[in-house]
């Protein structure tokens, strides 16, 4: 009896690790995995040698000869796809409008999925269609918008002008990115002083460079945090949560004490509203999903943004040339009174190919995501299980010799024709395309022109003295960065 016993066990474990290996039919091409991990421990490894997740990812598509690659991650099925046609159909299709449930998802939704990022489904239609319209009420992608970027610009160019001589360019940008969504959410700006605010975009900082697009070992072992909570990030974004939920839950209810009916100055008094509307789903409006909708804004104005941003300018040191060129166009185009609105930009296509070239180049998301897939569906020819995460390597697009020359090289030129004018771009989509595409695509836009252009109308930009070189190799994490540089603006004499 014991010998049968043994037997069955032993061939019950057998089918499990059988089961554990074998690849489902028709899923697209990749390596082989192991029980349990799956291909983790190789991706991991391999992203440490090369410098990145986006890296790895690429690599495994060259060695396995596909545009379509087909992981396991823990016990997560994960499919990145690299060429641009593939990464336009997912992007398009409806049946890939999905975002994985998993415990880190989760987490950074505060322990369930809501808010418009992490959610999908009717939930995820109704927060979007409410944040979309009450926005635009708001001066979203309109004048008041320019004209609240522009009080940003003011304080920017008054600051540098007071001492630009050893400035570290991430954070001076990012609280402007941020308070911008910031008196669109809450009707107030904060004070580049508060110290609160300096804190949690520390935190963020450390956030992007602790995980990685697929939420790291904590999403396929969520139970190491019972046993390395500071080791595999946990007790890092519970610290994040606590201090950003602290920092809203404080706004909130001092809106809440402030309300009035028919008070609808600001997106928190808006939601309120809607929360106190007779017969209104508690489920869908409720102080929980304000509290994340502001954690989706607070988070889209500190990383692409400003991170594409400090790119630039750094870009800009490296090439003076480049730099010089920036200016010679703008000095040329408007006198040094004029007012820019983001409808100029069309008369500056060097400049719009300068930004277009740095979003190319230095795309702060080199793999974006994640997706899930809602039903069962192939792709391609391929079979994609139902649940299925998707990536998509923006990298792959943005460094493709099918569709660009020299792709390693910071050419804004790419993007003019023979006579100097904005030739067709749609192979750079850093905002996504389809339903999903990020909210904040028209904010982005507008504060990069506004921004950039503005202050090399005013400064000169360059190494600050003393300050070591940063390494042009982007620093890797959920969003890819510029190694912290110090630079100078010197006043340029108009």
């Amino acid at each position: 009896m014991l010998f049968i016993l043994i037997a069955v066990v032993s061939i019950l474990i057998l089918s499990y690790l059988i089961n554990q290996i074998r690849r489902p039919k028709n899923l697209p091409p990749g390596p082989p995995w192991w029980p349990f991990v799956g291909n983790l421990p190789e991706l991991k490894k391999l992203s440490k040698a090369l410098g990145g997740q986006h890296l790895a990812l690429s690599e495994l598509s060259k060695r396995y000869k596909t545009n379509i690659l087909g992981l396991k991650l823990g016990d997560e099925y994960v499919v990145t796809v690299f060429s641009y046609p593939i990464v336009r159909d997912v992007l398009i299709r409806e049946e890939f409008e999905g975002r994985p449930d998993n415990f880190f998802l989760r987490l950074r939704c505060m322990g369930k999925k809501r808010g418009v990022t992490c959610t999908d489904g009717e939930l995820w239609h109704i927060q979007r269609n409410f944040v979309n319209r009450h926005l635009r009420n708001l001066g979203f992608g309109k004048k008041p918008m320019e004209e609240m970027i522009r009080d940003e610009v003011v304080e920017m160019l008054s600051t540098l002008k007071e001492d630009g001589s050893n400035v570290q360019v991430d954070k001076f940008i990012a609280p402007a990115v941020l308070n911008v969504l910031w008196t669109l959410a809450t009707g107030a700006r904060i004070s580049r002083k508060n110290n609160q605010l300096n804190e949690l975009l520390d935190l963020f900082s450390v956030r992007s460079k602790a995980f990685d697009m697929t939420g790291g070992t904590l999403t396929q072992y969520p139970w190491l945090r019972f046993i390395a909570p500071e080791w595999c990030g946990y007790n890092l974004i519970q610290e994040i949560n606590k201090k950003l939920k602290n920092f809203f839950v404080k706004t909130i209810e001092e809106h809440q004490e402030m309300w009035q009916e028919g008070r609808n100055d600001d997106l928190i008094y808006r939601y309120i509203s809607e929360i106190k509307t007779p017969n209104k789903n508690s489920e869908v409006f409720n102080d929980d999903q304000l509290i994340m909708l502001c954690l989706d804004l607070f988070i889209a104005g500190t990383q692409t943004t400003s991170g594409t941003l400090d790119f630039g300018f750094l870009l800009m040191i490296l090439h003076p040339d480049i730099q010089k060129k920036v200016q010679a166009q703008l000095d040329a185009t408007f006198d040094k009174d004029h007012v820019l609105d983001y409808s100029d930009r069309h008369k500056l296509p060097y400049v719009e190919a300068v930004i277009l070239e740095i979003l190319r180049f230095r795309h702060v998301t080199p793999i974006a995501g994640p997706r899930r897939v809602m039903k069962d569906t192939y792709l391609d020819g391929y079979f994609l299980p139902k649940d299925t995460t998707i990536l998509f390597s923006f990298y792959s697009i943005n460094t493709s010799t099918e569709y660009w020359k020299d792709p390693e090289i910071f050419m804004p030129e790419r993007f003019l024709d023979e006579n100097g004018l904005l030739l067709p771009h749609e192979k750079v989509i850093p905002f996504g395309l389809g339903r999903r595409r990020c909210l904040g695509e028209v904010l982005a836009k507008t504060c990069i022109f506004f921004f950039f252009t503005e202050i090399l109308r005013k400064f000169d930009v360059s190494l600050a003295p003393g300050s070591k070189l940063p390494s042009t190799k982007p620093v890797p994490g959920i969003t890819l960065s510029a190694e912290r540089y110090w630079a100078k603006f010197t006043e340029r004499s108009l």
